[in-house]
């Protein structure tokens, strides 16, 4: 791999060998090595962390349906300010 020099992106250079491609159970298998790679680096968070990242989780929940709530409480207060309640026109 080398740089471009006119636009500074990482290109393969002309003469270099391909990797060789691996074959369909050759590729399961390394997919399979990488997850279990991938999941060595996991952390587990701790009592305190989990108590903590549920709170932030819940409050977020919360204020986000009080303005879902507030915006359905306005905009049903425009709706019926610009179109009225219906059955009370003539009554």
């Amino acid at each position: 791999m080398t740089q471009d020099e006119a636009q500074g992106e990482i290109v393969a250079e002309r003469g270099a060998p391909r990797e060789k491609k691996l074959n369909f159970f050759a590729r399961i298998a390394l997919f399979i090595r990488q997850v279990f790679a991938e999941l060595r680096k996991v952390v587990t968070p701790t009592r305190q962390e989990l108590f903590k990242f549920t709170a932030v989780v819940l409050g977020f929940v919360v204020v986000m349906m009080a303005i879902v709530y507030g915006l359905d409480v306005l905009f049903v207060w425009i709706t019926t300010a610009v179109f009225g309640v219906p059955g009370t026109a003539g009554a």
